[in-house]
């Protein structure tokens, strides 16, 4: 599968923007959302080829979205990384038992982002 455009998920203006910079210089084309609810609902639109996933978010947090996408016949299909400052091993566990393929603990170093990002692709 080849990764071409992916969603960002992130509640922070500024954290959304970094990661958007950084995947657009490597060709990617980028669509972001700010919660957990407006992802379900831009990856079922838009139908993204990966989600990278913020946890701590108001409302629905990323575990539970990621879970939600995971389950979803609709979406299982597309990958999901976590991108979040949680970087306990409890939380990456956590993480991957709902769903994700991978995960990231901010802050992100592009480098290592995209190594994940190819490895899927």
């Amino acid at each position: 599968m080849t990764i071409k455009t992916i969603l960002v998920v992130d509640d922070s203006p500024t954290d959304r923007q970094h990661l958007t910079d950084v995947l657009i210089k490597a060709g990617y084309k980028v669509t972001g959302a700010a919660s957990a609810e407006e992802a379900l609902a831009k990856v079922k639109q838009a139908k993204p080829d990966l989600v990278l996933m913020d946890v701590v978010m108001p409302g629905q947090n990323g575990f539970q979205a990621t879970r939600a996408l995971s389950t979803d016949e609709a979406t299982k299909h597309i990958p999901i990384i976590i991108c979040s400052t949680k970087g306990q091993e409890t939380d990456k566990v956590w993480g991957m038992r709902q769903g994700a393929k991978d995960y990231v603990v901010k802050p992100v170093k592009p480098a290592e982002l995209l190594a994940k990002i190819s490895a899927l692709g």
